[in-house]
């Protein structure tokens, strides 16, 4: 890391002392010979200005980006930002920065001034980027940073660090939202493989960064270090208070530190400023529709995202964006579990086709030479085996809005018994059709009397209540043409749940029959045609 040399404490006094002449008309903040902004100090600014640029560049290859920008903006200096963007005096950020209730020093200095003109005026889209970003992560940070008892606001850490964005690599190769180096990464229980870097999954990293942050904490007692450590380390960090005395107060030690740190904790406040007072800067953030809420699945065996996003019918990029741990999109889940996340809305879909989603292509995705596996269509840990003499059979008449979850959980079976049972292939189940299924004997009278309960009492049987957007006997009108029928959209449904109350249907097919662009934009009131198969 670029150091600056020292110069002579004489020469370095008459070195402040004309530049505080040839300055002389630039606004007073504090008494601090850190007001001077000398050329080297620019070359400094102009240090974190290339990384962080770069963070806010590399923000647009993220699938949920491009879908929020609608384009690539072209963004870049104004001659005069201060007669196009709001700015205010210096006593405004000082006062508006003294109302802040943190814990962290806002010292305000020429520095903190010239990277606030940077994020609201020079990187002004991607800023707003970053503060549409912000709305899904740091509720995530501050929970978990509450947990830790770290102040808060140490969270715009993160803004200077990636610019929020989970694939950042610095050129020193750290990698992720918090910026871990692989040593400093392991050491904080984070895992780091060929497959799996966990330096770049959300919730882990801010978890180990929590511990990284009170650790330094418990050395330095100063958050305003604990920033400058956190970026240089803390040997960096010991070494310039040695040489400036024993001095520890982050600006006693500024000229000491390593180049780009010196930058860090002024773009941090810089930072805090912003993210409090973007509207005062006409700063709105942009919408970027993650998908809130997503489902945890655990994963016990090898998985590839291709397949779960080709079953599913996810796009791989939403995939690969709220998994962005996997390296390769390769779950390797033989090894230990692994979480998968998931739109929330597909969640049930992965539990009823579970079986299709390991099997589709696995001989492609994973060396069939390598791992032992069952048949083809099985390629679970679990097997399916015919029934044990301690079971008896009963039958099931498939009723119309039934699917294999429903009946599986019915009868308390897995999905993949009641297909090997009834010599099923895929997913598809028509009503009218009798299904055989084998229970323990002793409960035979009980599994008997399912077939005739109605939608609800089954629900009600393995403990869900049933709405009225879940009931299939739902009222639907005839469409002119008797081929096809039309269904009017109730509060709660989505394109999934209606595609299962018909056989044969799926959300897919919905989607194209009325030409929605998004099928998760359905709303009450609004008529869908299905065509039943």
């Amino acid at each position: 890391m670029y150091q600056k040399p020292y110069l002579s404490q004489a020469f370095l006094m008459i070195f402040l002392g004309l530049s505080t002449l040839l300055n002389a008309g630039w606004a007073d903040t504090t008494s601090s010979h850190l007001d001077v902004m000398t050329l080297s100090d620019s070359l400094e600014i102009d240090f974190l200005h290339d990384s962080f640029e770069d963070n806010l560049d590399s923000l647009v290859g993220l699938w949920y980006v491009e879908n929020a920008m609608g384009m690539y903006p072209d963004s870049g200096w104004t001659e005069e930002p201060d007669t196009v963007f709001p700015q205010f005096p210096d006593s405004v950020y000082i006062d508006r920065l003294e109302r802040l209730p943190v814990q962290v020093d806002l010292t305000f200095n020429k520095f903190v001034r010239n990277y606030i003109r940077v994020y609201t005026g020079k990187r002004r889209e991607l800023v707003q980027v970053v503060l549409g970003l912000s709305e899904y992560y740091f509720p995530i940070f501050d929970e978990i940073f509450d947990y830790h008892g770290i102040p808060l606001e140490l969270k715009y850490c993160s803004i200077i660090e990636s610019a929020l964005n989970p694939r950042a690599v610095s050129r020193a190769r750290a990698t992720g939202i918090w910026q871990f180096m692989y040593g400093t990464g392991r050491m904080y229980g984070l895992t780091i493989n060929s497959l799996v870097d966990e330096r770049r999954d959300p919730v882990k990293s801010t978890h180990a960064a929590a511990r990284f942050m009170k650790d330094l904490y418990s050395i330095y007692g100063d958050w305003t270090l604990v920033i400058a450590a956190y970026n240089c380390g803390p040997g960096n960090v010991n070494k310039a208070i040695r040489r400036s005395g024993g001095k520890k107060d982050f600006w006693d030690i500024y000229y000491y530190l390593p180049r780009e740190t010196r930058g860090h904790l002024p773009a941090f406040i810089a930072a805090t400023y912003t993210m409090n007072y973007h509207k005062e800067h006409l700063l709105y953030p942009k919408p970027i529709e993650l998908p809130i809420p997503a489902d945890t699945i655990m994963v016990n065996d090898n998985l590839h995202l291709e397949q779960v996003s080709t079953v599913l019918d996810i796009p791989i990029e939403m995939l690969r964006d709220i998994n962005p741990q996997y390296k390769y999109d390769i779950i390797p889940g033989k090894e230990k579990p692994y979480a998968l996340k998931i739109p929330v809305q597909y969640s049930m879909q992965f539990i009823e086709l579970e079986d299709s989603i390991f099997a589709y292509k696995d001989s492609i995705y994973f060396n069939s030479k390598k791992v032992t596996r069952s048949p083809s269509y099985y390629t679970t840990s679990y097997v399916p085996k015919p029934p044990s003499s301690n079971m008896d059979k009963v039958t099931y008449t498939i009723k119309s809005g039934d699917n294999l979850g429903y009946i599986a959980s019915w009868f308390h079976i897995r999905v993949s018994d009641l297909k090997y049972w009834n010599n099923i292939y895929g997913n598809t189940i028509r009503s009218g059709k009798k299904l055989i299924i084998y229970v323990p004997k002793d409960k035979l009278a009980y599994y008997s009397r399912v077939d005739q309960m109605s939608f609800a009492e089954k629900q009600r049987s393995v403990g869900k209540e049933v709405t009225q957007a879940e009931a299939p006997d739902m009222t639907v009108r005839e469409a002119d043409n008797q081929d096809y029928v039309m269904y009017q959209v109730r509060s709660g449904d989505t394109l999934w749940d209606i595609a299962n109350k018909y056989p044969g249907v799926s959300d897919t097919d919905l989607i194209r029959l009325n030409g929605l662009s998004d099928g998760n934009k359905i709303i009450p009131g609004m008529i869908i045609k299905i065509k039943p198969k």
